[in-house]
């Protein structure tokens, strides 16, 4: 039977649209499934503010009568005018081991873009950095985290029949967490401190710092990230949406913030306990069991996933980071944390990759973004 593709309309059927992507990985041992709740917050005007200025169209594909796949169109006009670009992207796709499903979702996808101008279409991407993207690639044998797209084998092989080719890959590594931390880090990290006049913060509470430094660290984002692939600088709106999203529940003792002088913040590296085994046993519900699953990794784990680290540009290069794995590794190792997902890293940003060789370390994991003109 044919391929029949309709385009979301309705709460409910954006339910449908959330919950086939989940549904499709519920047997899967390596995919860490999001929480609905939050695909149906980032997906819903009026509560992501990135669907204030983004347009956006979701659709899902239907074959005898069942859903077998869904994608995201977005365009993000900051984003095409911040790299003189007329790209639309993709997201959110999911299908089946299907051809005539990818193509059936990719050709609405190309026809949407068209009609509103759009010369090229990349993804999978979000409507920003901190939404998940890229194909997986390589290391399907490996579980996925809470920050990552994990696709079956045969996504790449699909994408890139109905046309797509590479337009940029991101690394991820597994690193060794030391049971004990080379001597020289504190050495460097003293004499890195002591000459720029740095002061990495201790806090008693989450409300701390989120009152006093999370804009800051936006504002060091921004900045950092500026010159990324992809990228699109986050107003006030956005800001405060993803203090809300992501400061409401962390570890105080995985987060190392590098303040200046000022006080401004000049590096930061948030990590957090792993949620892929909670994801997975959570199967896309907060309720009535998943918030149990997901403060029990909180508070037990063996694995710390790293989600972000920026040195402010005037201080890098001068061994600041010496002073977050000084203040950051030693936590890991004493509250019982054997590894580190590196996530997402690309490929072109060997400054970053580069700062794992000063431990045990694999490169497990690439994921790709794919373009097409159109």
């Amino acid at each position: 039977m044919s391929v029949s593709i309709l385009e979301v309309k309705s709460k409910k059927e954006l339910k449908k649209f959330i919950w086939f992507g989940i549904n499709l990985y519920k047997e899967c041992e390596f995919a860490a499934p999001p929480l609905a709740m939050d695909d149906l917050l980032n997906l819903t005007k009026g509560k992501n503010p990135a669907l204030d200025f983004c347009e956006a169209a979701y659709f899902l594909a239907y074959k005898e009568n069942k859903i077998v796949g869904r994608i995201a169109t977005i365009i993000n006009p900051i984003g095409n005018d911040t790299w003189n670009q007329k790209h639309a992207r993709f997201g959110w796709i999911d299908f089946i081991d299907d051809l005539e499903v990818s193509k059936a979702l990719f050709d609405t996808a190309v026809t949407w873009s068209k009609e509103k101008g759009m010369t090229s279409i990349h993804g999978p991407l979000g409507f920003t950095d901190f939404d998940k993207e890229g194909t997986l690639v390589e290391g399907h044998d490996k579980p996925g985290t809470l920050a990552t797209i994990y696709n079956y084998p045969y996504y790449p092989e699909h994408i890139e029949k109905y046309g797509f080719v590479k337009d940029m890959d991101w690394d991820e590594f597994l690193i060794t967490i030391p049971s004990v931390f080379p001597e020289k880090y504190f050495r460097i990290a003293e004499i890195v401190k002591q000459k720029y006049n740095l002061t990495p913060k201790y806090f008693k509470t989450r409300k701390e710092v989120v009152d006093r430094y999370a804009s800051k660290i936006f504002d060091l984002l921004n900045l950092c990230y500026q010159d990324l692939y992809g990228f699109s600088k986050l107003n006030d709106k956005q800001i405060a949406f993803y203090i809300k999203l992501y400061f409401s529940v962390f570890r105080l003792d995985t987060i190392s913030i590098v303040v200046d002088e000022k006080d401004d913040v000049i590096a930061l590296g948030i990590a957090m306990p792993s949620f892929t085994k909670a994801l997975q046993k959570a199967k896309g519900r907060l309720f009535p069991f998943g918030w149990y699953y997901m403060l029990s990794a909180l508070r037990k784990n063996t694995v710390v996933d790293l989600y972000l680290m920026a040195v402010h540009p005037d201080y890098q290069s001068k061994g600041v980071n010496s002073i977050m794995f000084a203040d950051l590794m030693p936590h890991f190792a004493k509250n019982g944390y054997k590894l580190a997902e590196s996530n997402p890293e690309l490929e072109s940003n060997m400054r970053m990759s580069s700062q794992w060789g000063s431990f045990e370390n694999i490169n497990h994991k690439k994921r790709r973004v794919y373009i097409k003109d159109i």
